[in-house]
């Protein structure tokens, strides 16, 4: 009987992580403690918090909880601690690449404003990416229950530092909340900038919310994606215009978008052909990072080590790392299945 192949040595990339949700729950405590912050049982002894967003009270209650971690982060010592520690987590898993997701007008009243927020952010994601080896991106995302002036003004933001660490602009929150349509100006600002579309979709709406993402934002990848699975129609066009999902399954638990993991349909969006890039999503209030979603797929999805390694490959080519480094983690991807 073959072994299993260990997973934290399969090369991959990350492209579903929030900037505050990547945090690590003891830096958690240690910046609360230090700026006087009071954190509630969720986030201290009852952690990891339980959760479940699809009505809107419990989305509200999972916003509220984010928005406390978010408040931790005050210096910019704080900034570039969080990201060399998100990167030195990301090493230790295997992943080479890494897309982290930041609305900047969270912190920009600290930081001084919108584009000193990014200029920060951006300066961090540089230095951790030096240190630990493994590549990092921002996607500059607006916030669905905000105005879409606001999305217009962040899609120009993002503009500015295209090629310069920005790589895509997304769309986050409740997407009940706002629809796709509403702010497809901000991301045709992108767009003619070259930045992925990567807007939210699919998770606590059903397969219409995925669509209009590729309808009206033009999307190169869905957020989640994961009630695709509820049309045949749509995951065909999904698989044949190779839109990928960026599934992941603990948080999709965790929110109730599924009962179990057994429940989250990665196996059918796989067989359907549909491309798919394994997220953690945010591991601070899921208390599960990278790895996991892929000891998922090995034991409770039933993939076989080929078939994680062909997720590996799809989480690669659907990401916005250069071509040679493309290059070199699939001929790695190759040399770890045929070790």
């Amino acid at each position: 009987m073959e072994m299993p192949r260990p997973l934290d040595r399969l090369p991959k990339a990350h492209l579903h992580l929030h900037f505050t949700g990547s945090m690590r729950h003891s830096t958690l405590i240690e910046l609360a403690r230090e700026h006087g912050v009071h954190l509630p049982d969720a986030l201290e002894q009852d952690w990891p918090p339980r959760l479940r967003a699809t009505d809107e009270r419990g989305w509200f209650r999972f916003q509220r909880l984010y928005d406390i971690a978010r408040s931790v982060l005050r210096r910019p010592e704080d900034v570039y601690r969080l990201l060399a520690e998100a990167a030195q987590d990301e090493a230790a898993e295997g992943s080479r690449w890494l897309e982290i997701q930041v609305d900047p007008s969270g912190y920009a009243h600290r930081f001084g404003g919108l584009t000193s927020t990014l200029e920060l952010i951006l300066d961090a994601a540089d230095r951790a990416a030096r240190s630990s080896g493994v590549g990092i991106a921002v996607i500059v995302a607006a916030n669905r229950t905000r105005h879409p002036l606001d999305a217009r003004t962040l899609a120009r933001l993002a503009v500015q530092y295209a090629g310069r660490g920005v790589v895509g602009f997304g769309l986050s929150n409740d997407e009940r909340r706002g629809r796709a349509r509403d702010f497809d100006r901000a991301f045709r600002i992108a767009k003619r900038a070259d930045l992925l579309s990567v807007p939210h979709g699919g998770e606590l709406s059903g397969p219409q919310s995925v669509a209009e993402c590729v309808d009206d934002l033009e999307a190169d990848r869905v957020g989640h994606g994961v009630r695709a699975a509820e049309s045949e129609r749509l995951m065909a066009r999904l698989a044949d215009r190779r839109i990928c999902c960026e599934i992941c399954p603990t948080s999709n638990v965790g929110l109730g978008v599924a009962d179990s993991p057994e429940d989250v349909p990665l196996r059918r969006l796989f067989d359907a052909g549909v491309p798919i890039a394994l997220g953690a999503d945010d591991p601070l209030l899921f208390s599960s990072r990278l790895l996991p979603q892929y000891e998922l797929a090995r034991t409770v999805y039933g993939f076989r080590d080929a078939e994680i390694a062909e997720l590996a490959r799809q989480s690669v080519r659907s990401s916005a790392a250069p071509e040679s480094l493309k290059k070199e983690l699939l001929a790695e991807i190759d040399q770890w299945l045929t070790r």
